[in-house]
């Protein structure tokens, strides 16, 4: 269906061809999805990749962590960031072959800098306008900001799509979906569609930031590192003393919210043992706030490859807990097919949070429409670095 570059809303039914993106707190590059949906329970999840950052853009968008960079250097780094998510377009169009003409919408949520929604404020960076020229598609960017603006913490924002993806797979409800990015969150999915999600706590950040600062390694390969190590549970207990766990969801997290200085003292291996023990913790922690205890809990993002963690997680959960691949999807695009989904529940008008999702008043919809340049040139060199 093509009429959406040409301004026209979805119509309730119609399966539309989306890209969805994701440049994740892991900070590692862009995931790029297509998908077919209605934006509501219809989902056909098609091809997917992964654009990974070169280490010196990697530690160019770190430095802009928190908006501490100069004001030069964050937009220099957000023209770059979007070059690099216009390459993945291409990239992906390209592999699957895609004809880019086919494409209704794209989904942009750019990077987020800062996140603090008790101040009302969240700030992603990535220019839609930008991805709309130099792709020529259309593009829904800034997800999160009426959710903020309306009080709600503006995260998590795939619990809708977690939701949509259990029904289309005929998954058995009650269902927990955890995702462990940077930051660490979980869906709940009732039996009757039901929604309950929050972030829950650290994800990949803590350990991907210790390796950088102590050997210059990205993350931890395979939990390799976390598993030769050993927890020091005096460590432990002082990290789940953070009074963030006691409030009650919905909550979300900024990236850099928890105080790692309690592993300083420890080994490089023990560190990053002690620091999946707890992610895995905070998870567990969760499971309390849940309506009903899951069936089952489904392990996405990241950290799904850390062998340890998810040793730790099974010992630490009830029910069995699987990478998301055990249920045929695809750990790596889920994110970014979210938010393919999204963006054709935005142009639908339909909500992207609920009050169980993330606190917001009433169900909300949000993001930003750019249409492209009535006629551009498609990009095919490398992005700018």
């Amino acid at each position: 269906m093509t009429g959406e570059r040409h301004g026209d809303r979805p119509q309730a039914g119609a399966m539309w061809t989306a890209i969805g993106l994701m440049s994740g707190t892991s900070m590692d590059g862009v995931d790029a999805a297509v998908i077919a949906t209605d934006g509501e329970d219809r989902v056909v999840a098609g091809a997917a990749l992964t654009v990974a950052y070169d280490a010196g853009f990697r530690a160019r968008l770190r430095g802009c962590l928190g908006g501490r960079a100069p004001a030069a250097e964050i937009a220099a780094v957000a023209a770059a960031l979007t070059d690099h998510h216009a390459a993945a377009v291409v990239a992906l169009c390209r592999t699957a072959g895609l004809d880019p003409t086919t494409v209704d919408v794209v989904g942009f949520p750019g990077h987020t800098l800062v996140h603090d929604p008790a101040r009302r404020l969240t700030w992603q960076i990535g220019d839609g306008d930008r991805l709309a020229r130099a792709t020529g598609l259309p593009v829904v960017t800034d997800f999160r900001s009426a959710d903020v603006a309306a009080g709600g913490q503006g995260a998590p924002l795939v619990p809708v799509f977690h939701r949509a993806l259990a029904r289309a797979s005929g998954m058995a409800p009650p269902l927990a979906v955890i995702n462990i990015g940077g930051v660490a969150n979980v869906t709940w999915i009732g039996p009757d569609g039901q929604l309950c999600a929050m972030d829950v706590g650290p994800g990949n950040a803590l350990i991907d930031d210790w390796l950088v600062a102590r050997t210059g390694e990205a993350f931890d390969r395979d939990g390799r590192r976390s598993a030769r190590g050993r927890v020091d549970h005096a460590v432990l207990n002082r990290l789940m003393a953070t009074p963030w766990f006691d409030l009650p969801g919905p909550k979300s997290l900024d990236r850099d919210a928890f105080d790692p200085r309690p592993v300083g003292s420890l080994g490089i291996d023990d560190g990053c043992a002690t620091l999946a023990a707890f992610t895995a913790a905070a998870i567990a922690r969760s499971a309390a706030r849940l309506p009903v205890a899951p069936a089952r809990w489904l392990v996405t993002g990241g950290g799904r490859h850390n062998r340890a963690l998810m040793a730790m997680l099974a010992d630490r959960l009830d029910g069995p807990v699987d990478p998301v691949e055990a249920v045929g999807w695809s750990g790596d695009a889920i994110e970014a097919l979210a938010f393919g989904y999204l963006a054709v529940r935005s142009r639908r008008g339909l909500p992207l949070t609920v009050p169980e999702t993330t606190g917001v008043d009433r169900p909300r919809t949000g993001g930003r429409w750019v249409a492209p340049p009535a006629a551009t040139v498609r990009p095919s060199a490398s992005p700018a670095g």
